[in-house]
């Protein structure tokens, strides 16, 4: 039975679940690397582990000393105490659920809860199939807004285009920003960050930056809160200041 979770709401918080009914489009690559793009401008993030194989609380584990982003390990029963958990965070700006592949409660309680949820995505036959079926749940958790981001795109061909196509013509909205199938998104995770952490001159960390503007447009969320006043060419990392890694 599918749980029925209310869309919560703390302020101005905003909620944002990344949201595909297949596994391995890169739902907590995307979530994890939004949360720090969110931290580097200034917000406050916090994620909900939803995935029956928690990959965003390994990478937390590996993140070590660093503090944030809080990330609450739950299940698709328990959402509602664990929004409850990320709401007692004091200022929380924006609160990110990631879910798993193929888990159709998880998928609807975390559109229920969600303010737009992000549907990615890879430019492939398979993986355009299981559009309906997200399309359909998100229908059925009250229609919050959509986003499809193609991901994991070759450096080649134009499969990434013919994909985006397909999705308008699905009247699904698609970000403009595409994810490459990039090394420094597995470096980075392996590491405990995210791309624009561990390599902040690389394209990956452009596309997340790119795409974190499109999401904060249509949340209605101010690009950047507090300046940064990092010098030029350091990465604010939690506790420590680490310099630009090699593009890649």
């Amino acid at each position: 039975m599918i749980a029925d979770t209310p869309r919560c709401r703390h302020r101005n918080m905003k909620t944002l679940s990344f949201i595909c009914q297949k596994g391995g489009t890169g739902k907590t690559t995307l979530a994890l690397n939004i949360a720090v793009e969110a931290m580097r401008r200034g917000f406050t993030v916090a994620v909900i582990d939803l995935d029956p194989q928690p990959s965003a609380c390994a990478w937390s584990d590996l993140r070590a000393t660093r503090d944030e982003p809080v990330v609450i390990d739950a299940k698709p029963s328990r959402l509602a105490a664990a929004v409850e958990t990320a709401r007692a965070q004091e200022g929380l700006d924006l609160l990110i659920i990631d879910t798993g592949g193929r888990t159709e409660e998880g998928a609807f309680a975390a559109a229920k809860a969600s303010d737009l949820v992000v549907v990615p995505v890879q430019p492939s036959a398979v993986d355009l199939k299981s559009i309906p079926a997200t399309r359909d749940l998100i229908a059925m958790a009250g229609a919050p807004k959509a986003l499809a981001v193609i991901t994991r795109t070759k450096p080649f061909g134009t499969r990434h285009k013919e994909s985006a196509a397909w999705l308008g013509q699905s009247k699904i909205s698609v970000s403009d920003t595409v994810i490459g199938d990039r090394i420094t998104f597995q470096d980075a995770y392996a590491a405990g960050q995210g791309v624009s952490e561990y390599a902040p001159s690389s394209r990956a960390a452009d596309e997340v930056g790119e795409l974190f503007r499109d999401i904060a447009i249509r949340l209605g969320l101010k690009s950047t809160r507090h300046a940064n006043k990092k010098k030029s060419g350091d990465v604010d990392n939690g506790k420590q200041t680490t310099k630009p890694r090699r593009a890649r």
